[in-house]
């Protein structure tokens, strides 16, 4: 019986909803530079995974294979991404990020983290070192369903 089975199903729904609160006012607060959500969430995917193809993002991300086009649509205009044959498929292209791209999603996510660490601020210093040390935890937790 691990942790989540002892704190309840309760428990959990109020943590997913807090951490997609927190990341929702981050990102609100920190301004992603007129990129959108989807959008936001498909670029970080092809700068960790790699090259992919429009069906694979719109499984990743999730959203439909329409919504994936037009994110990668809005990406593509902005120059954050750029599209190239798929070495397997010579009918497909796949979708990569570009250095603007990945400097982009950097900078978004140092807004972010601007952002947090102010709100930080306002913690106890045991509350902050607790937070800090539930980081690695949560990426283990990120990186289990991958």
């Amino acid at each position: 019986m691990g942790w989540a089975m002892t704190i309840g199903d309760d428990a959990a729904l109020q943590l997913v909803i807090s951490l997609h609160r927190l990341t929702r006012s981050l990102r609100r607060a920190a301004a992603a530079g007129g990129i959108g959500p989807t959008q936001l969430a498909v670029l970080a995917l092809l700068t960790q995974q790699g090259p992919s193809r429009i069906g694979e993002i719109a499984a990743w991300v999730p959203c439909s294979q329409p919504t994936a086009t037009s994110a990668v649509l809005g990406l593509e205009s902005a120059g954050l991404i750029r599209r190239e044959p798929d070495p397997t498929d010579g009918r497909a292209s796949r979708i990569l990020a570009t250095e603007r791209g990945a400097a982009a999603l950097a900078d978004i996510a140092r807004g972010e983290a601007e952002v947090l660490a102010k709100r930080l601020a306002s913690l106890r210093p045991d509350e902050i070192r607790r937070l800090a040390e539930a980081g690695p935890l949560l990426r283990r937790l990120a990186e289990a369903a991958d």
